[in-house]
């Protein structure tokens, strides 16, 4: 409870920094980060065929359903085929390894930003006054600049495998006589994640250079002159 108390009244609500390039940029970070892993988590999509049997009174339509995180053989769907027998096929794949990283890097990066916004606009007496913030803000900005690129990467290529692998037209390869392609699954939603993914990569990277400019590591090129130093008059 003191612990609490104490936290609170070093609390001073300065919306400042949010005018500066340090709190703006995390502050998009914190934004985009949000739809990073919004638009991967939860999708569900669906491809469509219907069967093309000649010398048939009516065609069969055939779903194969799929969703997050990508597990694409844990969801069967029914094959009906021209001679009647209707079969559980399987789609073929699992990309969850790649989309749930990404999903994560997405989710810790929301929690990071969450809590340097409330370090920077509550606190930022604090965080300016010791050198160890900056310092660990910088290294922690630069590891998860670093995830991005990683899991942006690899979420691109898993995105890939999964078009593939769910498209209607590979799908329809199975059936004989072909199918007829019905619907294809939205695939507009997983496009942004890699899209806002590799956003956050260049956000990441860019404030890793506002937040070196508060470390002690950072001098500027043109200090002004010392006016106590006798060499400095002339």
């Amino acid at each position: 409870m003191d612990f609490i108390q104490k936290l609170m009244s070093g609390f001073r609500l300065d919306l400042s920094p949010v005018k500066e390039p340090l709190g703006f940029i995390r502050l998009l970070e914190w934004l985009f980060t949000i739809f990073a892993f919004a638009t991967t988590g939860g999708y569900v999509g669906s491809s469509s065929m219907t069967t093309n049997c000649p010398n048939a009174t009516s065609n069969t339509d055939i779903v194969a359903n799929f969703g997050y995180p990508f597990r694409l053989p844990s969801r069967p769907y029914e094959m009906s085929f021209c001679n009647g027998t209707k079969v559980n096929m399987y789609l073929t794949g699992d990309f969850s390894s790649s989309a749930e990283f990404f999903v994560c890097v997405g989710v810790f990066a929301f929690l990071y930003c969450t809590f340097t916004l409330i370090l920077y606009l509550g606190y930022q007496h604090v965080y300016r006054e010791t050198t160890r913030g900056p310092i660990i803000d910088l290294i922690l900005t630069g590891i998860f600049a670093f995830m991005w690129l990683v899991s942006s990467s690899a979420w691109g290529k898993g995105l890939t495998d999964v078009k593939h692998a769910t498209s209607p037209q590979t799908l329809s390869e199975l059936c004989n006589p072909h199918c007829l392609i019905k619907e294809y699954p939205p695939m507009g939603r997983l496009n942004a994640s890699v899209i806002f993914g590799f956003l956050n990569l260049i956000l990441w990277v860019g404030n890793c250079w506002f937040i070196y400019k508060e470390t002690p590591f950072h001098k500027p090129a043109h200090q002004p002159p010392n006016p106590e130093d006798p060499g400095s008059s002339s």
